[in-house]
């Protein structure tokens, strides 16, 4: 049975701060790879408050048989990945509906490891830079990596036990779940991962954590006081657990 073309079956999420150099080799890879798929789907660039040629990046590119949208803020300003993300995750249309990041550090193929998951009655896949059979092609500096492992023991302990890694880009969640989980999000920038996964866990989603291959993109907007954030947006997240924001 051919599938239902009148239903979008897969929405991408791409929040974008910045990313005219980036992005174009993005779009072009995610876009021929959806093409070539035998569902409908969609790509939505959420424009975080760009100030260069973004947002002109997304109109000038091919549309050609898959659908490319662009959204903004609506005071055009700068509000963070997690707020962008939220927002494009609450727009899309999809039956399932994928975020991923604007420097292509895990390409769309790999969603082929995400729906054997679903199939099985999994409602969220979140990818994995920790787990056997996962592939780092370029990795972070060494100090950024110790952090990377310091934080994410502090997360699990605090926050997400049981998650190897919770800060990978490249997560995908049922439409049924999606409005459920993100317009529940409160924190706006980095510690959005972690949230999502609290409010998800409080929802009785079933989470499968799954090997990517990830590639160190040049021009990382993530520095050492970004750790420190999201450190301190994690006592947040308990804060609102405890209050019961997130039922």
């Amino acid at each position: 049975m051919k599938p239902d073309q009148s239903v979008i079956k897969l929405s991408v999420v791409i929040p974008a701060y910045n990313e005219e150099s980036r992005l174009p080799k993005t779009l072009r890879q995610s876009l021929e790879y959806l093409k070539a798929q035998p569902y409908r789907s969609e790509i939505i660039i959420v424009n975080d408050g760009s100030t260069d040629a973004t947002e002109r990046v997304v109109r000038e590119a091919s549309l050609d048989s898959v659908s490319l949208k662009l959204l903004n803020h609506p005071d055009r300003a700068n509000h963070g990945k997690g707020a962008s993300v939220r927002l494009g995750m609450i727009k899309a249309c999809g039956e399932y509906r994928l975020f991923m990041d604007a420097d292509n550090s895990t390409t769309l193929e790999q969603v082929e490891r995400f729906w054997p998951w679903f199939q099985n009655g999994y409602n969220m896949v979140i990818g994995s830079r920790a787990l056997r059979g996962s592939v780092i092609g370029t990795h972070q500096s060494r100090l950024k990596e110790i952090a990377g492992r310091v934080g994410n023991w502090i997360i699990r302990t605090l926050a997400a036990p049981g998650v190897a890694d919770t800060q990978a880009g490249f997560k995908m969640v049922t439409a049924e779940k999606a409005a459920i989980i993100f317009p529940r999000l409160t924190i706006d920038r980095w510690g959005y991962d972690i949230e999502m996964l609290v409010i998800a866990r409080n929802h009785g989603c079933r989470i499968a954590e799954v090997p990517i291959t990830w590639i160190n993109a040049e021009g990382s907007k993530v520095n050492m006081g970004s750790y420190f954030q999201v450190l301190g947006e994690v006592w947040t997240i308990r804060k609102n657990l405890k209050a019961g924001l997130y039922r």
